[in-house]
């Protein structure tokens, strides 16, 4: 095969990854094309690119899967090669083939490799006749649901139910026994065929104590595949990957030997070029592993490996989409160091994880050495409901594993993110688990500890976070004044009287008590007097000494709502209670409220229906995943707001229960 030159790339995709793409090609010299849609207009990743064509409108299959406009786009800019990252179209084959038969290079394998991994009934099939381990199972063509019946009872519960073209846990549902089999298939199918457009599944035995271990792979066009170690990718939520690491703290070296040559012989099974992954499913308790699926792209945890073995794999996939030999043996590729990664989402861990869209008013990263942050997020980036939640992958590296968990625990600490709500502290308080630094869980782990999404604060944080409050309104107050500007803010004539705050955060209401002394303020909550001294305050940052110590906050205030973060607390979003209560705004018992941006997919009551507590209402989608609201008592439904494939947004009114 000769060399092709890339003088000029496309990104097929946007946020994080466009950026992380653009950032190798500017080192190697090579143009690049962004496109976005219009809500992306002002993303970091456009304007990181050479070139950016707005591709249409917010909804995906109008603007990044729209594959014909990403074609003319790519031939008007004169492309040489496109790159589509991950999601998207990045394993889409008839994509892969309509940049072939354009003459457009893709970089990514071949689309045979692509089709033969697309329906994981078919990459099972090919897996066993190669002899790689494969989970126990059903993956035929007789999709009835009597038939799927049959299998689940012949495989036994638990077991676990998968859409054949999935990926990103979608549609997939564990099942625990048979009289919930026939509902969760049916939710799976939906949801397999609102994100794949093919409701085909399969049946696998679900491995309760599971870890979820996956190699890098990498091939080139003529023959060579090696593997570039593995990523331990067990502590999952819906199937999701949370956080990945490694190198794995549960493989011996025999067995990772044993894998790494398991997952070359699956890449070489399809003639693989280019990047991929080859996910296992290990057995915790007899060390037994089985393969998974390839992913036939680059995938979201990559950095990970880059940072152990200081590759640059988006260089590699150029190098090998241009023609060029591996210059790599498996003897080449050595593990240095440990390296993990987090995945910061705009999403509600207490509140079932569900998504979270605004726009993120002040985004910035603490200075740590071996600190590594993909991200296409700035001051004022707008979280949609259009697309994934990610805003950022927090990547460390240490000397060892102790010293990484150390470093992530302190970068999320001190990482600031203002403006909307964040699984931050929930990752934080998984980084510091005593089991996780240790390395010992499963896939269920996020399950098994209800503790990591129960947030709490001691009367300490409580204190210091109204004390912040106060100060900051204090400040607001006495900077704006025009009258008696000489008395300072909050002055009494009685030395007695203290001034109060009613701030609502942490779903309660809290009073702070507070009386100016010149130069100092006394605060008294319940029966603790405090004397507090304020040392600094900007519009951004304010200093404050209690006992003796100083603590720094980050804030930003807008009317009512006071954002801020501070090392020790976390994030908090601190709301002053207005003196005059807006009765307006009270919601009666009974409303269901929609918890996030989303879409009605079926309404499984009608008005007049008598309900009891935890009866099923209404499924609801967002990003693809759907959700169900459930009574939380016993009732009638008296009023229904919404219709099946109605989009709505957060807080939307969808039922009242009498």
């Amino acid at each position: 095969m000769k060399n092709n030159q890339i003088k000029t790339l496309l990104i097929a995709n946007r946020g994080e990854i466009a950026s992380r793409v653009i950032k190798t090609c500017k080192s190697l010299g090579i143009k690049t094309v962004a496109i976005y849609s219009e809500i992306d207009r002002y993303s970091l990743f456009v304007s990181d690119a050479d070139i950016a064509v707005c591709i249409g409108s917010n909804e995906p299959s109008k603007s990044y899967l729209d594959q014909d406009k990403i074609i003319s786009v790519a031939k008007a800019q004169h492309v040489d090669a496109i790159h589509p990252g991950y999601g998207f179209l990045s394993e889409n084959i008839t994509f892969s083939e309509k940049c072939k038969k354009n003459k457009i290079i893709f970089i990514g394998p071949n689309s045979e490799a692509i089709k033969s991994m697309s329906s994981k009934s078919e990459a099972k099939n090919i897996m066993i006749a190669n002899k790689v381990p494969v989970v126990p199972g059903y993956s035929g063509k007789d999709q009835s649901l009597l038939n799927l019946k049959k299998e689940a009872k012949k495989i036994g519960f638990p077991l676990l139910i998968k859409a054949v073209s999935g990926g990103g846990g979608k549609g997939m549902r564990i099942v625990s026994e048979m009289s919930d089999f026939e509902s969760a298939l049916k939710a799976a199918k939906r949801e397999s065929l609102s994100s794949f457009s093919n409701d085909k599944i399969i049946l696998e035995k679900y491995i309760e104590n599971g870890r979820h271990i996956e190699f890098q792979i990498f091939g080139d066009n003529y023959g060579n595949v090696i593997h570039i170690l593995e990523r331990e990718c067990t502590i999952q939520r819906r199937y999701q990957k949370v956080m990945e690491e490694s190198p794995s703290p549960f493989l011996s070296k025999d067995l990772r030997k044993k894998m790494g040559e398991t997952a070359v012989t699956a890449a070489k099974s399809i003639n693989y070029n280019n990047a991929g992954t080859v996910e296992f499913i290990v057995d915790n308790d007899s060390g037994e592993f089985y393969f998974l699926e390839v992913n036939t792209r680059l995938q979201v945890e990559h950095p990970v490996t880059e940072l152990i073995t200081g590759l640059d794999l988006v260089k590699l996939q150029i190098d090998v989409a241009k023609g060029k030999k591996l210059n790599l043996k498996q003897s080449d590729v050595k593990s240095d160091g440990y390296a993990i990664e987090l995945r910061l989402y705009a999403e509600n861990p207490y509140n079932n994880f569900f998504p979270e869209t605004g726009t993120i008013k002040k985004f910035s990263i603490p200075s740590v050495d071996g600190l590594r942050i993909d991200s296409a997020v700035c001051d004022n980036s707008i979280i949609s409901a259009y697309y994934d939640p990610l805003i950022a992958k927090i990547i460390v590296k240490g000397s060892d594993r102790e010293e990484a968990f150390s470093k992530m625990s302190y970068s999320l600490s001190n990482l600031v993110c203002l403006g909307i709500q964040t699984n931050q502290s929930f990752l934080k308080e998984l980084i510091d688990k005593d089991e996780v630094r240790k390395g010992n869980y499963t896939t269920n782990f996020i399950e098994k500890n209800s503790d990591l999404i129960k947030i709490t604060y001691s009367k300490s944080q409580k204190m210091k976070i109204l004390i912040a409050g106060s100060l900051i309104n204090w400040s607001d107050r006495n900077s704006s004044r025009k009258l008696l500007s000489n008395i300072p803010s909050g002055w009494r004539n009685s030395f007695y009287s203290f001034q109060k705050d009613s701030f609502f955060f942490d779903d309660k209401d809290y009073i702070s008590s507070y009386r100016c002394l010149y130069n100092s303020f006394e605060f008294i909550f319940d029966d603790t007097a405090l004397k507090v001294s304020l040392i600094n305050i900007n519009d951004q940052e304010i200093s404050i000494e209690l006992d003796g110590c100083i603590n720094k906050y980050s804030y930003l205030k807008n009317e009512d709502i006071i954002l801020i973060h501070n090392q020790d607390i976390g994030n908090i979003c601190l709301v002053t209670n207005s003196r005059f209560p807006d009765l307006d705004t009270e919601i009666k018992d009974g409303s269901y409220l929609s918890p996030m941006p989303s879409q009605i997919i079926k309404v499984l009551v009608k008005e007049g229906d008598k309900i009891k507590e935890n009866d099923e209402l209404i499924i609801i989608s967002s990003m693809k995943m759907e959700s169900t609201i459930s009574a939380h008592s016993n009732g009638i439904v008296k009023d229904i707001f919404v219709k099946e494939g109605q989009n709505i947004e957060s807080n939307f009114k969808l039922i009242n229960i009498e």
